[in-house]
């Protein structure tokens, strides 16, 4: 077993419960929510896959198993449904932490009009831990520093893992609670057993004399980048070459003979993107073999330390009272990502590769499409929960026919915790819970729930009883109605026959509801461009140029011969709450030895008029210019920027720009007289003559 690092044993040996739990309550249950990352409907073993999972595949015999239970189709807005119970829109995490389009809905993080089920639960006598994958955080405010909606701030009282959205396996950056470390370089670090680790540890500490304990383990597994431990890929390499081809029929096979689909159910055929097993080569089967080789081997490893967790339970004599539920975040994932110093597919900590289209329409059987898209491709998870106390015997290893949708999760825990969900909370009006408590359905009951609604990047569907619309729309594409589709999902899960034209009314109904959900939870306007041109263009029209999220999206830096500091001053401000301030210790011979850089993409033709204010409490000088970042030599704004004891406002306006791609706008202080220099207000606009 992998040892954690011994600052976060040390910390957890002195955990302290919540002083809102002063009571023995044994009725309560202890809840442990386990999302797994980027993994498809049918990978692990109780869901007809090949991977070998017999912990997850003895909480299924135990317990139950959902045949359709829905999550958000994309990382981030699955875990802000999960974590508050509402649609992810309505908890400022309609798109990705990576960007922000400055509107409540799509704001990049939690708002302060929902509540995390750590925060409700507290209110009711939990104690609350988190390990794994955060990701509803703004990447800018992470960089920045900013922590008011990390896991503490958001009702965790411990919390170990990663606030964004991906990390190396075996070299990462790591959070205990609020505080940064660097995994150890010994080679005993492996970021799953990390995470199944400090889980176990947080289990094995906690008093269950006075609380019951709320646990959620996100794991980062099987995102990519696809790495593994060498003895867990041995058990799959030969595994894997017998192709997608034949194992998606395998898998489907399995499916039926357990019942998890009726035998007239067909299976979609294979993504046409994606070329036979017997097409290729020897040498493309080989690698492609190891592509999934690694990456089952990433679900075995998380599988492992899930069994760490149940092996815990047992031993504090808690695992008949305690409601674990485990579930995906999306559908598989058909990104195509490569990168790494070494294109060699073999796990190693210097590669960064995915295992492609190819292997997530196995991921996905028997169903269409991935993550990103609402087909049941993209959004259909597995849903197993074991619950002793809760179950009924005669329903155990069986399963639930009711669909649920991923804000049923908050309402279950809710219920289970027999907690009150609050309409204010810190000053701020809460939104009601969007979900419905899936209880009814352990007592062979039903949870009944009305529509259920999507958008991720004009993707839309609905699903009301049997009847679904769904659209197909890909990234640069737009939105059209005449796309949008109808299934019978009772007798075509697979969706396989389109029948709007054979009911044109329900299509119109559902797709009324739909415009009716979109305005009111902020979904237009609906947004396609590509990840990358939607980062590069917040960089553009959103400047942080009044430091609200510190140096957030800013680079800092100073050479050898200089010395400088870069902090946030909320003391001696020019305006708002936060200026950059710049202290020049020691200065360079040249401007570069010390510079703050904003970097942007503009577009032929444009200028770019900056405006900015600063002071500095001697007279100095400092150097502002707006460079193309392919040839520093030459300049579009350069100007020499006198400061004195006084804030002064400065503006200036670009050469024309001659051609598209990337810039940079830098503050140059290397050369500087020593002191310090204060900066803010700093503002871009682009216009043409």
């Amino acid at each position: 077993m992998i040892k954690l690092p011994l600052i976060l044993t040390a910390a957890i040996a002195a955990v302290s419960v919540s002083v809102l739990a002063q009571t023995r309550n044994t009725r309560k249950p202890n809840i442990i929510v386990i999302l797994a990352d980027d993994m498809g409907y049918s990978d692990i073993g109780c869901y007809g896959g090949e991977v070998e999972t017999p912990n997850l595949d003895r909480l299924a015999k135990n317990g139950l198993r959902y045949r359709q239970f829905y999550n958000g189709a994309r990382s981030c807005p699955t875990r802000a449904s999960l974590l508050t119970g509402l649609y992810a829109h309505q908890a400022g995490m309609g798109w990705m932490a990576a960007a922000d389009m400055q509107c409540p809905s799509y704001q990049g993080c939690l708002n302060k009009e929902c509540m995390t089920i750590a925060e409700v639960l507290k209110g009711s006598g939990y104690s609350t831990y988190m390990s794994g994958k955060w990701h509803v955080s703004s990447d800018r405010q992470n960089e920045g520093g900013i922590k008011d909606n990390w896991p503490n701030q958001r009702g965790f009282d411990r919390f170990y893992g990663i606030v964004g959205g991906a990390a190396n396996y075996f070299n990462t950056t790591y959070n205990y609670n609020n505080d940064q470390f660097q995994s150890p370089k010994d080679g005993s670090f492996y970021f799953t057993h990390a995470i199944s680790d400090s889980a176990t540890v947080f289990i094995h500490r906690h008093d269950y004399e006075r609380s019951p304990l709320f646990l959620y383990l996100a794991y980062t597994a099987p995102h990519w980048p696809l790495h593994a431990l060498q003895k867990d890929i041995d058990k799959y390499v030969e595994v894997y070459k017998a192709g997608w081809d034949r194992l998606r029929e395998e898998r489907f096979r399995k499916q039926k003979a357990m019942g998890l689909f009726s035998k007239d159910v067909k299976m979609s055929p294979r993504d046409s993107k994606v070329p036979a097993w017997d097409s290729l080569s020897e040498t493309e089967q080989n690698e492609f073999a190891m592509r999934m080789a690694i990456y089952a081997a990433q679900i075995d490893a998380m599988d492992q330390g899930i069994g760490r967790v149940i092996d815990e339970l047992e031993k504090r004599g808690q695992l008949e009272n305690t409601v674990i539920m485990f579930l995906s975040d999306n559908g598989a994932c058909a990104e195509f990502i490569s990168g790494g110093k070494r294109k060699a597919v073999d796990g190693k900590e210097d590669t960064y590769e995915s295992y492609r289209i190819n292997w997530a329409n196995l991921s996905d059987t028997p169903y269409k499409e991935y993550k990103h898209h609402t087909n049941e491709g993209g959004i259909a998870t597995p849903l197993i929960v074991h619950y002793p106390e809760g179950i009924k015997k005669k329903m155990r290893n069986s399963f639930i026919d009711q669909y649920g949708h991923i804000t049923d999760i908050m309402a279950t825990c809710v219920d289970l915790g027999k907690a009150d969900y609050p309409q204010l909370y810190k000053g701020h009006k809460i939104i009601p819970m969007q979900g419905v408590s899936l209880t009814p359905d352990w007592q062979g009951k039903k949870a009944e729930r009305g529509k259920t609604f999507w958008e991720h990047e004009a993707n839309i569907a609905v699903r009301d009883g049997k009847w679904k619309i769904v659209t197909k729309v890909m990234e640069g594409e737009t939105f059209s109605e005449d796309s949008i589709k109808l299934y019978d999902i009772k007798k075509d899960p697979t969706e396989m026959n389109d029948i709007s034209s054979k009911y044109p009314e329900k299509k119109l109904e559902l797709y009324a509801a739909w415009k009716q959900w979109a305005a009111e939870v902020g979904v237009l306007p609906m947004d396609t461009r590509f990840y990358g041109e939607r980062q590069r263009d917040y960089k553009r029209e959103c400047i942080n140029g009044e430091f609200r999220d510190n140096f957030g999206g800013w680079v800092c830096s100073y050479g050898e011969k200089a010395k400088i500091k870069f902090s946030i001053d909320t003391m001696q401000v020019i305006s708002g709450k936060k200026t950059a301030k710049i202290e020049i210790l020691k200065s360079g011979d040249m401007p570069r030895m010390g510079f703050l850089k904003w970097e942007f993409n503009a577009n032929k033709g444009e200028k770019v008029s900056v405006r900015f204010k600063a002071k500095s409490l001697q007279k100095s000088d400092m150097i502002v210019r707006l460079e193309t970042m392919r040839n520093l030599s030459v300049k579009y704004i350069d100007k020499v920027v006198p400061l004195t004891d006084g804030v002064q406002t400065f503006e200036f306006e670009s050469l024309e720009l001659p051609s598209k791609g990337s810039y940079q706008l830098v503050f140059y202080v290397g050369k500087s007289e020593e002191g310090t220099i204060w900066l803010d207000d700093i503002e871009m606009t682009f216009g043409r003559d």
